[in-house]
């Protein structure tokens, strides 16, 4: 399985998108990052959160079809590292799927 880091400085967001194939497994090397996911239920998303903390370290799985976001919420620079499953393919054009806030309040499915 391919690992690859993602960074982010305080307060920086990165998301929401999620993977029609690959799980997510997170790991916080350095900082404090928050993780925030959709998950489908009854039509509509719902949303629960996640604190990831490079002083605890832990592993969260994230399976495929859940729209996730990070957000660093330390005071550092924070290393997130992940083992996706199955690795990346880049012949899967449309794995991953972008989504905003507000469209996932919606309810939109895309």
């Amino acid at each position: 399985t391919e690992v690859y880091l993602t960074t982010a400085f305080p307060g920086a967001f990165k998301g929401y998108h999620l993977h029609k194939v690959r799980a997510a497994r997170y790991i916080c090397l350095k900082g404090r990052m928050k993780i925030i996911t959709y998950e489908r239920e009854n039509e509509k998303w719902v949303k629960s959160e996640f604190v990831l903390d490079s002083s605890n370290p832990s592993r969260l799985f994230i399976p495929n079809n859940i729209a996730t976001g990070l957000l660093n919420i330390g005071t550092e620079e924070g290393w997130l590292i992940n083992y996706p499953d199955p690795s990346y393919d880049p012949e899967l054009k449309d794995e991953q799927v972008e989504y905003t806030e507000e469209e996932l309040l919606q309810g939109i499915v895309k």
